[in-house]
């Protein structure tokens, strides 16, 4: 589960670069959580969480990003923002890349400003 985790992540790495989006950082973690990609939109820091789910049943990928879920990306973001001071004071957005569906079929969708920090 995890490979496919992490081919999930490669795929959204490869469409944000694509999009213009650049590579700041891959898998951070804290004792808070993990953020999949670091990356810059321009002046904006994003902080990307990728999802992918095979089928609907529990809800859609996007679906599965939940308060706490959110509370521990926005913590662990600060936590980011802390270490890399010369980002500190750029503005900050959180953005969503899910995948619904199987394998290479799987349809993507990339939610802008997908939550905010609260």
């Amino acid at each position: 589960m995890r490979a496919a985790g992490a081919a999930f992540e490669q795929r959204a790495c490869k469409e944000l670069e694509h999009a213009g989006l650049a590579v700041l950082a891959r898998n951070y973690t804290t004792r808070y959580g993990e953020l999949d990609l670091v990356m810059r939109d321009g002046d904006t820091v994003v902080f990307v969480e990728v999802r992918h789910r095979v089928r609907a049943g529990y809800g859609s990928a996007a679906m599965s990003i939940t308060a706490s879920k959110q509370a521990k990306l926005v913590q662990t973001a600060q936590l980011w923002l802390a270490a890399n001071p010369r980002h500190a004071q750029q503005a900050c957005r959180f953005d969503v890349v899910t995948y619904d569906g199987p394998g290479e079929s799987a349809k993507m969708e990339w939610l802008r400003g997908a939550f905010e920090a609260a």
